[in-house]
């Protein structure tokens, strides 16, 4: 996922409490599914970095070589205008693209209790 695409602000903004609990009705479980969609969203981009930074891994222990890699300065620059994982996950939550269930709040079906 391409998450520079995304709508989410790079600075924090101030929300409504009313707005982040409209789907839940609980604000602490609206926050609850929030971090933990951060944390998926932080683990991807962390997975995808690794990956890219892999390429330029350098195996050998002399000092004297060390250059810099202008492509890995630049993989590295484009990870750090990201928006942060937080930021990302709330605005996903906000537009409704988050799916979460709640086992304890499902129906019984009927004969089954």
């Amino acid at each position: 996922m391409d998450y520079k695409k995304s709508k989410a602000p790079v600075n924090t903004v101030t929300r409504n409490i009313m707005d982040l609990c409209s789907g839940t009705d609980n604000i602490y479980e609206s926050v609850s599914i929030i971090a933990k969609r951060a944390n998926q969203i932080s683990v991807q981009i962390k997975e995808d970095l690794s990956k890219k930074l892999a390429e330029f891994a350098s195996y050998n222990d002399s000092l004297e070589e060390v250059f810099e890699n202008r492509e890995q300065i630049e993989i590295s620059r484009y990870y750090e205008k990201l928006p942060k994982p937080t930021l990302l996950a709330t605005q996903e939550f906000v537009d409704g693209n988050v799916y979460w269930r709640d086992p304890c709040h499902e129906a019984i079906p009927q004969g089954e209790e």
